[in-house]
């Protein structure tokens, strides 16, 4: 049986998942990965194709998105993810 903590972190892993792969549908991405630093308390989501678009473009897409999750970290990276 699932202790609390593991229920809440794999729920939490879960929400990460989500959020890069509606980032990746969003910047029609066929690649992504994330990293999380637990230090700084930061998400890395690298996303293939995101050097097409502008930042206002990327801020547009990106926005709603986290917002709407609403992750607890106190920085969000978008990065370019070169194959």
């Amino acid at each position: 049986m699932q202790t609390k903590e593991e229920h809440e972190y794999e729920s939490f892993e879960q929400d990460v998942d989500m959020l890069v792969q509606s980032l990746k549908d969003s910047f029609e991405s066929t690649q992504a990965n994330y990293r999380i630093d637990d230090l700084n308390n930061s998400l890395y989501v690298y996303l293939e194709g995101l050097e097409d678009y502008s930042e206002q473009e990327i801020e547009e897409f990106a926005a709603p998105l986290l917002e709407e999750l609403d992750l607890d970290f106190e920085h969000i990276f978008l990065l370019t993810l070169f194959a």
